[in-house]
């Protein structure tokens, strides 16, 4: 458990934020908990032989807790668990036996008396452990950066008008008080977390930063992230001007949970775009290779708890209110709706298209009644209201305009109600209305599938059900029985609502089946069981690697790479230089001696300098190995008289500027271009950005300034296509990084490393010290050579020293890495000052784990 006293490396926050502290704050640190109750009973002794499952750590912006005054307890208030909760509900697809531990902040009022006795008293009632934020510091985090700008970017609202539409400008100071706020909970978490252990599952945009916070303080925690709204299209994401602060703590966790697949996809879409990152799909599972961690993507929308639902259906106190209801609407088509007070839910349109279908369909008139739910807004703020007086304006018209004495078409119910009494008006309503204009998944539909099934309290009662649904809400891809509609169309909505009325009772029951099956197969403890699960499995590598933090603020991120991949440093490498008489060093180019991506990609005199000191010295053989081609390279590299080039992955090597170009042998036939370079032309023409590249022995193209995605979905087909018509030809096709590449077979900087050697052991001098360095795919070959002789044709002496070494940290074949080419420029100086510097001094350089 590492010392409180690191809690502040992450403080990103501004410093008013932390003026904003009251000075009793540091009063409510917790103590350590670990001693306490809080993972196990300490009355439920386990064997030694069997380990106490992981404890799970469960975090949400609020606990699940339900608060009522009470005079006779000394806090005032009587605390019950809020079983309604999404937080809560997944327990009960836990591990049996493992320690559940809830983490997140009391509702206003009570954290008006927050006291280390409260804290005590919650976490030892209930396993719950509450974080203290300011009541300004919670007001600006939540209600000013979490619902007024990020909740409505999320759901596609672009805070173009503020004043008519509620949603805010991006703003600096809140942003860093959303901060401030995700910094308290990771607080929170480190006193209680043991790193090694613990699952920690964060819940919801409101928590977007943590990750970064926890992985920053524990490079090995074990760190899942369900996001229960919807991820927007990579458009609207990357108008945040934090955007790269809030995908990378997406990135920062083990696994990142959504909804549905186009959640997923729009995620992917930003990580590509704005990181360049691809993702993989293997045996169902879709991967993010990032900084040598695999980010796991988890699809799979949240269901209920059907146990709790039942219990609810079957009270008598629902029975009763179902009875009522039947005998209230008896002759009535009854409709029913139950959604939030908020600007998405599309209240408003749902009205409008009821006014619809009476006007189109006047036989409904005194039949058909709407009865909406308004459940109490979660936030606060004029478009709230703007909401309430849109809907009781319409649904008042409404009812002027077709009611009738004992008749009221639209049925506005916006006061508190019950469980019981709301899963009565689902029990007798035929038909469920979610008309939504964007909502993250809404388990409305669930809730009314399970409660027309589970009604007993009519013995007749028929067990079937028709949903209209919004095809902009989450659940409506698992929901395939349902009348998808866009909430939009007001006229679509009202044929839909029509439809499902005029149903056959045969085909009701068919859909009101098929729902049926999916909702009581995938409830809330299959969603919670499956989520665990693919944590598990994702951080299963963790303490098979070394991990090191990089980066600052937001910026930071963690590399994780295998335990035997360390820094090349000059005087590791020195001191095998100076004892060995016959060394090849091979560079690439691109990304090793030269930055990738700039405009300028001549040499510059730093480079040829070292070059041509390091050529100077008769043990050395230096060549540059490309894929560059040999024209290019030529001229480039004129100054460097005794430098050999190995250009086109090898294709064409030569040992000095004056000795000739040797082909690798193979049969110059490039007939195949003729078939190769009208297919690559033609998805040059397609995709705007793109481009070819025709060398003497391949051809290329290149789709880096292209669109990201179609660029990536046009090399797929171009892959596709090209290995079709070269089926036959002795040519390879590869896909590369933004490239589709066509080669001879047996062309690659493998093959020509063994070339090099074989030549140099034919004359006679093997070599006894070996130092290849590269930067992307292609270098690998070259790597796997010098590193496994097992896979070259030609074996090195034992005693000779091998190098193999990648600019970057990264998954690799080499054993050794350098940051970039700086560091690649400094090591060849090194090297080349080597045999004129006197032994020196070797510094320790003492590292540690999680930061550099």
């Amino acid at each position: 458990m590492p010392s409180l006293s690191c809690h502040n490396l992450l403080d990103l926050a501004a410093a008013a934020d932390d003026a904003a502290l009251p000075p009793s704050s540091a009063s409510l640190r917790l103590p350590r908990v670990m001693s306490f109750a809080a993972a196990a009973s300490p009355t439920s002794p386990t064997s030694p032989s069997t380990p106490a499952p992981a404890r799970r750590v469960i975090v949400s912006h609020r606990l699940p807790l339900r608060v009522a005054p009470d005079a006779a307890s000394p806090f005032g208030f009587a605390f019950t668990v809020d079983s309604d909760t999404v937080a809560y509900q997944l327990r009960s697809g836990l591990p049996a036996g493992a320690p559940v531990l809830h983490i997140g902040t009391l509702p206003p009022s009570v954290a008006e008396v927050a006291s280390d006795e409260l804290c005590n008293y919650l976490l030892a009632n209930f396993s719950f452990l509450p974080v203290y934020l300011p009541a300004d510091l919670h007001r600006r985090f939540y209600h000013g950066f979490c619902k007024h700008y990020l909740w409505p970017l999320l759901h596609y609202l672009l805070p173009l008008t503020p004043s008519s539409l509620g949603g805010l400008p991006f703003d600096r100071a809140l942003y860093h008080s959303f901060l401030s706020a995700n910094r308290a909970f990771a607080d929170r978490v480190t006193e209680v977390l043991s790193p090694d252990d613990d699952l920690v599952w964060i819940h919801d945009y409101h928590l977007l930063a943590l990750p970064t916070f926890l992985r920053k303080r524990f490079p090995r925690a074990k760190v899942g992230f369900f996001l229960h709204s919807p991820f927007p299209s990579s458009e609207i994401f990357r108008t945040i001007p934090v955007r790269e602060d809030l995908l990378r703590a997406l990135l920062n966790a083990d696994l990142v949970g959504f909804h549905t697949f186009d959640y997923a996809r729009h995620f992917l879409s930003a990580c590509s775009r704005l990181f360049g990152l691809d993702y993989q799909s293997k045996r169902g599972y879709i991967g993010i290779e990032y900084y040598g961690r695999t980010v796991t993507v988890k699809i799979l929308p949240v269901g209920i708890d059907l146990g709790q639902l039942r219990s609810v259906v079957s009270a008598p106190e629902t029975g009763d209110m179902v009875r009522q209801l039947t005998e209230l609407y008896k002759g009535r088509r009854l409709m029913v709706g139950v959604d939030d007070v908020d600007l998405f839910k599309g209240i408003g349109l749902k009205f409008l298209a009821m006014e619809q279908l009476l006007v189109e369909h006047p036989e409904l008139r005194g039949h058909a009644v709407l009865v909406q739910i308004a459940n109490p807004a979660r936030s606060e703020g004029r478009d709230v209201q703007e909401v309430q007086d849109e809907a009781r304006a319409i649904s008042a018209r409404v009812n002027e305009r077709f009611g009738t004495p004992g008749y009221t078409p639209v049925v506005l119910i916006d006061r508190e109600v019950s469980v019981y009494e709301k899963a009565a008006y689902y029990a007798a309503a035929e038909c469920c209305v979610l008309n939504a204009v964007r909502d993250g998944l809404n388990r409305i539909p669930y809730i009314y599938t399970v409660c027309r099934q589970e009604n007993t309290a009519l013995v007749d009662a028929p067990k079937r059900s028709v949903i209209v649904l919004s095809e902009f809400v989450g659940c409506s891809p698992s929901l395939s029985g349902a009348i998808r509609v866009n909430p939009w169309s007001v006229e679509s909505v009202a044929e839909a609502m029509n439809a499902a009325l005029r149903m056959s009772e045969a085909e009701q029951r068919l859909r009101h089946e098929k729902h049926y099956k999916y909702v009581s197969t995938h409830d809330v403890a299959y969603w919670a069981k499956s989520f665990d699960q693919d944590l598990q499995r994702a951080c299963k590598d963790h303490f098979s690697r070394r991990h090191w933090g990089i980066g600052f603020g937001m910026s930071f991120k963690v590399v994780a790479l295998g335990p035997n991949f360390r820094r090349l440093s000059v005087e590791h490498i020195v001191p095998s230089y100076r004892r060995t008489d016959n060394r090849l060093i091979l560079l690439d180019y691109d990304g090793t001696v030269m930055p990738e991506g700039s405009i300028d990609q001549t040499p510059s005199n730093e480079v040829i300098s070292v070059l041509n000191c390091l050529c100077e010295d008769p043990k050395n053989r230096v060549f540059i190995v490309s894929g560059r081609g040999k024209d290019e390279l030529s001229r480039w590299f004129a100054p460097c008289e005794k430098l050999g080039i190995a250009a086109e992955h090898g294709y064409f090597t030569r040992w000095s500027r004056d000795s000739p170009w040797d082909t690798c042998g193979l049969a110059a036939d490039f007939d195949w271009k003729k078939a190769a370079e009208p297919v690559m032309k033609l998805y040059t023409e397609a995709t705007d950005g793109s481009t070819i590249e025709n060398k003497e022995s391949a051809l290329v193209w290149h789709h880096d300034e292209a669109d990201p995605d179609f660029g990536s979905c046009q090399a797929k087909e171009l892959l596709d296509h090209l290995e079709n018509v070269l089926a036959n030809e002795p040519v390879v096709v590869k896909r590369g990084q933004h490239i589709v590449e066509v080669n001879p077979q047996g062309i690659s900087k493998g093959v020509v490393v063994d070339s090099l050697l074989s030549s140099m052991v034919s004359r006679g001098k093997p070599p006894d010290f070996v130092l290849c360095i590269g930067d992307d795919r292609s270098d690998e070959d070259m790597f796997e050579s010098i590193v496994c002789p097992s896979n070259s044709s030609v074996k090195l002496p034992a005693t000779s020293e091998v190098f193999a070494c990648t600019v970057g940290k990264k998954p690799s074949m080499a054993k050794y890495y350098l940051d970039d080419t700086v560091d690649v420029i400094k090591m060849l100086q090194g090297l080349a000052n080597a045999p004129c510097q006197r032994p020196r001094q070797v510094h320790l350089r003492v590292s540690f784990e999680g930061s550099l």
